[in-house]
């Protein structure tokens, strides 16, 4: 068939130039392919319509690369029956194949990219309760990641393999053993140790997205989670840029690990003669009246007795970590408050002993 047609433009462009019916069948096969793309691109949207979402998206999102594939498809014909010298045909098929894998990879991460997008969008990360959300948007970020890493990898070895000089170079490499492929190891270490520690960390999951943490002394919420870091935004608003194999070789807390709820600590110093009872009762009312605690965790406790004062722990239970420190704030200032009002002598002071023998005591 390819000879016939050959056969059949070399009659038709025999009073042109070689480079000139080169040109012209180039230009018409990617016209053509232009125009059959035309009509398949109409044939696939309307067999998509009453498909589902991600089939739509990757005929809408797909049209480019799927439209120069068909040209470079196009192309490699034109070339096959062009009046062309062999060593420019062969050495423009070889870079058409090379687009055309390109194109194939450029078509497998818009694929991924969709499917993605679509799989997250049943999770609100801005939902009180996140918890799976934040499970399903760390695991499928970081495995896009890693895929796309890899897709450009395969894309970009069997792109060089289609080089004879590299597909010898590479099985010379292999042959000769292992002091380059130690330089090299030596050499993507770093890369690679992150790389690995991505993908355990998509699989375990130890931090995930908006998850509560404290690193390096510092509180923030998992921001962004890269293929190589990790961006923690503290709670004044700075980013602390943290390596992804920092939290495989490294402790740290997460406060958000099983569940979103935390429970709420505060720290009270009173005299002792306070009335612990009626503190707990009053301290139980602010729960009760405060539109942050979820009502599992209340308890008043005496915890230390020292020389000068005793130590008085408040617990109180919020679902997220955020509002269980303002929690833990407005219990501490609502019953320093009410102390202060109702019963001041319950708040720390320092006696003197003014008793008519320790005055004689001191004289003597």
């Amino acid at each position: 068939m390819e000879a016939e047609i050959k056969t059949l433009l070399s009659r038709v462009t025999l009073w042109m130039p070689d480079w000139a019916a080169t040109v012209m069948i180039l230009v018409a096969a990617a016209g053509a392919a232009v125009f059959a793309w035309r009509i398949v691109a109409n044939l696939l949207n309307r067999i998509v319509t009453s498909r589902e979402l991600f089939w739509r998206s990757l005929v809408a999102r797909g049209a480019r690369p799927l439209r120069l594939a068909l040209v470079i498809a196009a192309l490699a014909f034109g070339v096959g029956v062009s009046p062309l010298p062999a060593a420019w045909a062969d050495t423009l098929h070889h870079l058409l194949l090379v687009g055309i894998i390109l194109c194939i990879a450029w078509i497998a991460d818009t694929a991924l990219y969709i499917w993605t997008t679509i799989h997250l969008r049943r999770f609100k990360l801005d939902a009180e309760d996140n918890l799976l959300a934040r499970k399903h948007v760390t695991q499928s970020r970081i495995l896009l990641r890693t895929a796309r890493i890899m897709i450009f990898l395969v894309a970009l070895g069997a792109a060089m393999m289609t080089f004879d000089a590299v597909r010898q170079y590479g099985v010379s490499i292999l042959a000769a053993g292992g002091a380059a492929g130690l330089v090299v190891g030596l050499a993507l270490q770093p890369v690679l140790k992150n790389l690995f520690a991505g993908i355990q960390l998509a699989v375990t999951q130890p931090i995930r997205i908006d998850d509560a943490l404290i690193v390096e002394g510092e509180w923030g919420n998992v921001e962004e989670i890269t293929s190589t870091y990790v961006v923690i935004r503290l709670w004044d608003w700075r980013r602390l840029i943290v390596p992804l194999s920092y939290f495989i070789e490294q402790p740290f807390q997460n406060w958000t690990r099983e569940s979103a709820e935390l429970i709420g600590t505060v720290m009270l110093y009173l005299d002792h003669s306070a009335p612990i009872e009626r503190i707990r009762q009053r301290g139980h009312e602010i729960a009760e009246a405060s539109a942050l605690w979820d009502g599992k965790v209340y308890a008043l406790q005496v915890t230390d007795f020292r020389e000068r004062e005793m130590e008085v722990r408040v617990l109180v239970s919020a679902r997220t970590a955020p509002r269980a420190f303002d929690l833990r704030c407005e219990m501490r200032e609502k019953l320093i408050a009410w102390l202060q009002q109702e019963i001041p002598s319950a708040l720390p002071r320092t006696r003197a002993d003014l008793s008519p023998a320790s005055g004689n005591a001191r004289h003597r």
